[in-house]
């Protein structure tokens, strides 16, 4: 029998969906005949990831996307998993990163009039007013399948709003009855039902810009996750090299400007001072970044000219939020730079001599950054940094590696040490609910198993991340990868926001946040017993390295490892002496 459930399958397999993230109930036993049949008959279809947790399955299919540029499907039951999907969702709003969710709704019938009618309590206690409220804020799509005669039109048009920009997660729900019912085969064209094409400047304005840049004697670009999409980078490092434009990469998602590159001049996150070169800064051009700066710390002069260029300009999503710009570009920045690059190229308005001057001005603030930098990565104690740490993980990467930085508090320290240089190699979750590593580095690996995944986590965000689940997953669907934990015994960016309002205040006069986590657990033996992970803990800065490569080791030949590394804790001394080893750093910037 054909139903709507095998045409909706039918549908994501014709929109180019490799997998389906599934945790399922008693709202899918259309869908779940779909799949058995199709197993059966050996007929094509999404493979099924079974996830034993609604957050990890939407952060698989999220990493997934991430990598590729490609959605897939997460299916869920009802309005409960809904619900589980829990800070997934947020993350895969924020961050702008398409998925298609499906769930099952509780049936409508209660007497048998249709196939699929109640036939368990649960049903009348999962069924809920308002399902796709729950969603409401966080999906750019949302609607209910009625009847299956165009279910394949709705999921291609669902998925064309997940691929436009800005993209982002929609969701679909369909009662039992619906999914049952029998229905006629549809043929889709695909090729009609295309995201929308980027947008780009208008012509007036390109030249409009490059004439501001060219009067320009102090030009800066900030940007997030302009290297979201790989090629632009590379655009950027031209667009930058023509006129020495030095780039500051502001609360980073992705790799978005080599960090070795002479105009690279740094990351910022929580900056608690005026950075220099935003304040000095006569143009500024935001490329694809939703905080380039923290108004009431950190900001450009008043005379200086800004240029905004995003997909989403103003931050339709954003209640408060505003920068005064000269002029806002609703444009997709790789694009943008192409236009700026052709405008730019043999232009005979450029004052070689002034970017000259300005390349070796820059030059030299990248290199005392990066040895102010190399100065705190030397251990000189008995307990290992994260600013140590970091320089270490370093030395096991290559060109194969794909980095994931959960490192919340360490966000800073992981950007500046990691010294990251290949486009399509460090990802963030772009967002803020904590555990998105875990599920990620697991999209990930099914994406490109030929990588090398390294998850860079506070101890928070790993606990967050549901380790079980995680890395019962990554056993089944051979998805090694390596986590490193950056421990600390507790939760550390709380502190630091109490200290950043009351920095007197009681709570650090008798130094009690209610963030520690003691008695310390074991983080390690829950993906040992969960997955068969090798599962390391180290204390000893002696014994980081040989602990990194042992761990590198079991991933390569096919077991995940999990090295819990600990760090001075969040009441310790050690933490002290650390906090007084950035301050240093900033006195030096």
């Amino acid at each position: 029998m054909y139903t709507a459930s095998t045409a909706f399958l039918e549908a994501l397999q014709e929109a180019g969906v490799s997998y389906i993230f599934a945790n399922l109930g008693s709202d899918h036993p259309a869908i779940i005949e779909s799949l058995a049949e199709a197993k059966q008959k050996n007929k094509k279809l999404p493979e099924v990831i079974i996830c034993p947790n609604e957050m990890v399955a939407l952060s698989s299919a999220h990493g997934y996307a991430q990598i590729t540029g490609k959605p897939q499907a997460v299916i869920i039951h009802v309005e409960c998993g809904t619900q589980n999907l829990g800070g997934a969702i947020h993350n895969a709003a924020k961050g702008r990163v398409p998925v298609l969710i499906f769930a099952g709704a509780s049936p409508f019938t209660q007497e048998g009039e249709l196939t699929g009618s109640r036939n368990e309590f649960i049903h009348w206690i999962q069924d809920v007013f308002d399902q796709r409220g729950i969603m409401r804020g966080y999906s750019k799509y949302n609607n209910e399948i009625r009847t299956g005669t165009n279910i394949k039109q709705i999921v291609h048009r669902s998925l064309q709003f997940a691929k436009s920009d800005p993209k982002g997660p929609v969701y679909l729900m369909g009662a039992r009855e619906v999914m049952e019912a029998e229905v006629e085969p549809v043929t889709i064209d695909t090729s009609l039902w295309e995201p929308i094409i980027p947008t780009a400047m208008p012509p007036q304005s390109v030249n409009e810009v490059v004439q501001d840049l060219l009067k320009a004697e102090k030009p800066l670009v900030v940007t997030s996750y302009l290297g979201r999409n790989p090629e632009a980078v590379d655009e950027l490092v031209t667009f930058c090299e023509s006129l020495s434009i030095p780039v500051i990469e502001s609360c980073p998602n992705y790799m978005n400007f080599p960090s070795d590159h002479p105009l690279h001049c740094g990351y910022q996150w929580n900056t608690p001072g005026q950075n220099k070169l935003i304040a000095d800064a006569d143009l500024i051009l935001v490329m694809d970044s939703d905080v380039p700066w923290i108004p009431m710390k950190n900001k450009p002069s008043d005379q200086a000219t800004i240029y905004y260029f995003d997909i989403d300009p103003i931050k339709e999503e954003m209640p408060v939020w505003y920068i005064p710009s000269k002029r806002f570009f609703k444009v997709d920045s790789h694009i943008a730079l192409q236009q700026l690059n052709k405008q730019l190229r043999n232009n005979e308005n450029i004052d070689s001599e002034l970017v000259s001057k300005r390349l070796k001005t820059y030059a030299k603030i990248h290199e005392s950054q990066k040895q102010s930098l190399a100065l705190i990565e030397e251990v000189g104690t008995d307990y290992i940094t994260p600013e140590y740490l970091t320089a270490c993980i370093r030395e096991i990467m290559d060109e194969d590696t794909i980095v994931l930085n959960e490192g919340i508090s360490n966000y800073p320290t992981i950007s500046n040490h990691l010294n990251v240089n290949q486009s399509g190699t460090l990802f963030g979750s772009g967002a803020g609910s904590l555990g998105w590593n875990g599920g990620a580095a697991i999209g990930m690996k099914l994406a490109r198993p030929d990588k090398t995944v390294i998850t860079l986590t506070g101890d928070g965000a790993y606990m967050f991340s549901i380790p079980s689940t995680v890395h019962w997953m990554a056993n089944r669907y051979n998805t090694p990868f390596l986590t490193v934990i950056y421990n600390n015994h507790g939760w550390k960016s709380p502190k630091l926001s109490t200290l950043g309002v009351h920095p007197t205040g009681i709570a650090q006069q008798i130094n009690e946040f209610f963030v520690d986590f003691t008695p310390v657990a074991d983080l390690s033996k829950i993906a040992e017993a969960a997955g068969g992970a090798f599962a390391k803990s180290v204390k000893d800065p002696e014994q980081l390295q040989d602990a990194l490569n042992e761990c590198l080791q079991a991933v390569k030949e096919g077991r995940s490892a999990v090295l819990d590394v600990h760090l001075p804790t969040v009441v310790s001394e050690g933490e002290r002496k650390e906090e007084t080893n950035k301050e240093d750093l900033q006195a030096i910037k």
